[in-house]
């Protein structure tokens, strides 16, 4: 089993989660290279983590350590240029949400992921939980009937101080407000389940942060399986709650969390009246309990460059959400349903979610 040289760009809050997901991994994976901008704080994390090598430059890193695998963990705007950076010096890549700011960024990324033949894994670590793999199946064996109806809140509380960190609170920095910061994770979840997206019409507004984006979005989603859909992104919740229900002809499934979810999140029902032992009984062999976090996510990244394939979570599974984030920021600005496909590079909203193009 090959060992992987791993490098960690960004030493904030969320390179944690990264430094857990290496550590799971034993020999799998060996953490070789940190780098930040901030050289105090790059010096503390090896320190602290016993990590041998500091940069201040990506190109430098690359240059000297030349890792198999580069963990992307700073703020939004820099993901496009440190993603191609990384294929292009010789590494695959797991990179923190959004994956990057537009359609056309998407677009850089693809061709270098085919010029160098390696690839960008997003962070969508809910995915990877046992129940909803459970689930997964459960849906492709058809045990659960047609999905029909899902609900999609996040609904958090970010006071405006949040917003204060330099890099926040801007479409040029942060790409939009919860709706690209906090609701992604689970707006992507609930398309990974549902099915692609066919249209979506919606709402957005600032209502109490001193911001350029939004801190409250709401849509509505038709699927192209023909169910429907709502989604609530807020920053302004102070009871903060994650929620996804999903209704199926057979049963409701409902997971209520905030950043992570194990088994016992989710719930399974009946409709009223009903017994049906081979539906319960189907839910029930769920005989694992991974939690969705970034762990389970890393490893499986690792079994993909094991076998040279693409990872779960790049390509088109990576662009499903950036269109639609893209789409809903068009329809709240225009007033109008968007399709899922409307966005071409003659639309200023494939280049920017404020419709702005550069």
């Amino acid at each position: 089993m090959k060992t992987y040289r791993v490098a960690v760009v960004g030493t904030g809050a969320i390179v944690n989660s990264h430094l857990r997901a290496i550590q799971s991994a034993g020999d799998r994976a060996e953490l070789v290279a940190a780098v930040d901008i901030n050289e105090a704080a790059v010096q503390k994390f090896c320190e602290t983590n016993g990590v041998p090598n500091a940069y201040t430059s990506v190109a430098d890193m690359l240059a000297a350590q030349k890792p198999d695998l580069v963990c992307v963990a700073t703020p939004p705007a820099t993901h496009k240029d440190i993603c191609v950076q990384a294929l292009d010096g010789g590494a695959w890549v797991y990179c923190e949400k959004p994956l990057c700011g537009s359609l056309a960024q998407f677009d850089e990324i693809q061709a270098a992921e085919a010029r160098t033949g390696r690839y960008v894994n997003t962070v969508f670590q809910w995915r990877f939980g046992s129940a909803v793999k459970h689930i997964k199946k459960l849906m492709a064996q058809g045990v659960l009937g047609r999905p029909l109806v899902s609900v999609c809140n996040t609904v958090w509380y970010r006071p405006q101080a949040y917003y204060d960190v330099s890099w926040r609170g801007t479409y040029a920095s942060e790409f939009g407000g919860p709706t690209v910061g906090l609701g992604i994770h689970l707006m992507d979840l609930c398309f990974f389940m549902m099915g692609d997206w066919q249209e979506v019409q919606a709402n957005i507004a600032t209502l109490d942060r001193k911001i350029e984006i939004e801190d409250i979005s709401m849509a509505m989603v038709r699927f192209e399986n023909g169910a429907l859909g709502s989604i609530v992104n807020s920053a302004l919740s102070p009871r903060q709650e994650t929620y996804l229900r999903l209704d199926f002809q057979k049963a409701s499934l409902e997971v209520t969390a905030l950043y992570r979810a194990s088994n016992e999140n989710w719930r399974f029902s009946l409709p009223p009246d009903v017994v049906d032992p081979e539906v319960t009984a189907a839910w029930e062999s769920l005989d694992q309990d991974i939690m969705g976090a970034h762990d389970q996510q890393f490893k499986e990244l690792l079994d993909s460059m094991d076998a040279q394939t693409r990872p779960a979570v790049s390509g088109d599974e990576a662009r499903r959400i950036l269109e639609f984030i893209a789409s809903l920021y068009k329809s709240a600005a225009t007033r109008q349903v968007v399709r899922r496909g409307e966005l071409t590079p003659d639309d200023p909203f494939y280049y920017s979610n404020s419709g702005k193009k550069a």
